[in-house]
C-alpha cells in the first residue's frame, strides 16, 4: 500500500463524505437526493437553454447575432444542486467535482453535444489567487477524465475581472459587463469543436464572451455546457 492510498484512508475515516443534500455518510450526493435533482427538462430555448414553452428561440435570443452556438444545462440552479456548487465554488469542497462532473458526463451520453476539446471557463487571474482554485477547471478536469476528451486550459485567458454577473440586473447589462473580458492566446483551437464549461449558466453572457474570443481564434463551433442554469 502506498503513502497516497495510506493518507486517502485516514482522510476517509476521520473526515467520511457526507451528503451535501442530508448530511448521510458515504457519497457527496445520496441516492435519494440524487433522485430529487432539479433537472432541467424540455421544452427550452434552443440557443441558450432556458425553459421556453415554445420550444423555439425565447424572446432574448431573438434576432440576437450570438457566436455561442448554443447552452445546456442539466438542471436548475436550486435545491441540492445550488447546495453542492456552493460547497464546490466557496467552501473549497473541491472533492466534489468528481461527483458534479460524473453528472455531466451522464447527460452528455444521453444529450450528445458537438465538441472536441473541453476549455473550462477562466478566472480572472486575481480572482484564482483569492480562491486558490478554479471550479470550472476542476469539472472541467473531471470531466475530460471520464469522457476520454482532452482539456485546453492555458488559451483562453481572462485579461478583466468583471463584476459577479448576479450583480448586474439585465441580460444587457450582464453583456456589457462582459464585452472584451476574454481573448484567446494562441492558434491551438483553431478549426476545432469547443465544448466550454462552467458551473453556472446566468445570463449565457460569460459564454457568449468566451465564444467571441474562441471564433475570432478560428474555433469552428462553441457550445456551453454548464451543471445548472440560473431560471
Amino acid at each position: 500500500m502506498s503513502l497516497g492510498q495510506l493518507q486517502e484512508i485516514v482522510v476517509d475515516f476521520f473526515f467520511p463524505c457526507r451528503c451535501v443534500g442530508c448530511g448521510r455518510v458515504g457519497d457527496f450526493l445520496c441516492t435519494s437526493c440524487c433522485q430529487i435533482l432539479p433537472r432541467l427538462l424540455p421544452p427550452f430555448c434552443l440557443k441558450c437553454g432556458k425553459p421556453e414553452s415554445s420550444g423555439g428561440l425565447c424572446p432574448t435570443c431573438w434576432g440576437w447575432q450570438a457566436e455561442i452556438n448554443g447552452i445546456r444545462s442539466p438542471f436548475h440552479f436550486d435545491g441540492v444542486v445550488r447546495q453542492a456548487i456552493h460547497e464546490l465554488k466557496y467552501h473549497n469542497l473541491k472533492a466534489i467535482s468528481g461527483c458534479l462532473a460524473g453528472l455531466l458526463a451522464t447527460y452528455l451520453q444521453v444529450n450528445p453535444m458537438p465538441g472536441e476539446v473541453l476549455v473550462p471557463v477562466p478566472l480572472h487571474p486575481r480572482r484564482l489567487r483569492q480562491r486558490g482554485y478554479n471550479q470550472s477547471s476542476l469539472l472541467a478536469q473531471e470531466l475530460g477524465r471520464l469522457t476520454a476528451l482532452p482539456v485546453v486550459e492555458d488559451c483562453l485567458f481572462r485579461f478583466k475581472d468583471s463584476l459577479p454577473q448576479a450583480r448586474a440586473p439585465t441580460v444587457e447589462d450582464r453583456r456589457r459587463n462582459m464585452a472584451d473580458v476574454f481573448a484567446c492566446l494562441d492558434q491551438r483551437l483553431s478549426g476545432r469543436h469547443v465544448l466550454l464549461v462552467d458551473d453556472v449558466c446566468t445570463s449565457g453572457a460569460t459564454l457568449e464572451a468566451c465564444a467571441v474570443a474562441l471564433k475570432a481564434a478560428g474555433a469552428v463551433s462553441v457550445w456551453g455546457l454548464t451543471l445548472a442554469r440560473e431560471t
